[in-house]
């Protein structure tokens, strides 16, 4: 569930979650979006471990900062399994630079994301995600595809690197060299290969990570992303850029949200101003979305939140969903 800022997203996501798991699926919501909302909406705390929100449902909101911290320790440590204890300091003062590398902290993320994907799957009937805002979403969704053509450029180069350390190691040998020193060009050689060995595997087990967690997104069986949206003009722009972007990735998007909209009923000046606008948004819409099937949420008299809200909310969902059968 995704959409720009404000739109609803979390109480879309939540709403649907909500129903879900009252229908007797196994739901887990998970929020990725960095400033988390699923525990204010609830009324709950909730952390970075699965909690139970009632009857078949599970929800946690994943800790960004934590996972770039944890990823980070972990590479650190395959890494100086790899090199002499002299390499130590300058591996800790690389990698820490590193955490704060531009796309650090969504590649960590991304790595849950995929986690959850794959294990949710056999745990859970449904897994749904509260996204943050559209740009954030976007570069994680395309973090999957960039990472593993990245992998593969590093496995292509340690592969060429090989061969050619082989040939010059093989023109730079010293036949008359005694065998105490020919034992030791073995042993340096062998913990060459198996440092090599160590490195090819970490690298495939993240290209197969990563390339897993792409073959779910695009899978229409298995993936489906929903865009939420208000009928109002920076709304519709932006979620029409998630749209053409989403697509370009190849991601079904199995629907439109169009939320908080204004009931035609509604009399006086301002608000039949509001109305006339919204149903040219609407229109709009209807245009920029064409065969997208949507459904729509009205504007409710009170904030969305704790149970009894969510109950509200999630039986409007039920009845748009059951006659646009979006899902």
């Amino acid at each position: 569930v995704g959409g720009k800022g404000g739109v609803g997203k979390t109480t879309v996501a939540s709403s649907l979650a909500l129903l879900a798991s009252n229908n007797g699926r196994k739901v887990l919501l998970v929020s990725t979006d960095p400033a988390h909302s699923l525990g204010d909406m609830f009324d709950e705390e909730i952390g970075d471990k699965e909690v139970s929100m009632g009857t078949n449902l599970w929800a946690l909101e994943i800790d960004s900062e934590r996972e770039a911290d944890s990823h980070i320790s972990s590479v650190k440590q395959s890494m100086k399994a790899l090199v002499s204890p002299k390499m130590y300091i300058e591996i800790d003062r690389q990698l820490d630079l590193a955490r704060h590398s531009p796309g650090a902290v969504e590649a960590a993320v991304l790595e849950r994301v995929a986690e959850l994907m794959s294990l949710g799957g056999e745990l859970y009937d449904l897994v749904i995600f509260d996204t943050a805002p559209t740009g954030h979403t976007i570069r994680l969704l395309s973090l999957p595809q960039v990472i593993t053509a990245w992998v593969e450029g590093l496995l292509n180069h340690q592969g060429r690197s090989k061969g050619l350390g082989t040939l010059l190691d093989s023109l730079g040998k010293d036949k008359e060299k005694s065998s105490d020193h020919a034992m030791l060009d073995f042993f340096e050689s062998e913990r060459k290969v198996q440092r090599n060995k160590e490195i090819t595997r970490i690298l495939r087990l993240r290209r197969d990570k990563f390339h897993e967690a792409r073959q779910l997104l695009i899978d229409p069986d298995a993936v489906g992303f929903l865009l939420v949206l208000n009928p109002e003009r920076l709304p519709i722009m932006e979620s029409k850029k998630a749209y053409d972007a989403l697509c370009g990735f190849g991601i079904e998007i199995c629907g439109l949200v169009i939320n908080k909209a204004l009931p035609d009923e509604l009399t006086g000046g301002f608000l039949e101003g509001r109305i006339k606008q919204q149903s040219y948004h609407l229109s709009q819409i209807a245009r920029e979305f064409k065969g997208v099937r949507s459904i729509q949420l009205g504007l409710l008299e009170k904030d969305v939140q704790g149970i009894k809200m969510l109950k509200i909310t999630a039986g409007m969902l039920a009845a748009a969903i059951s006659s646009s059968k979006i899902l």
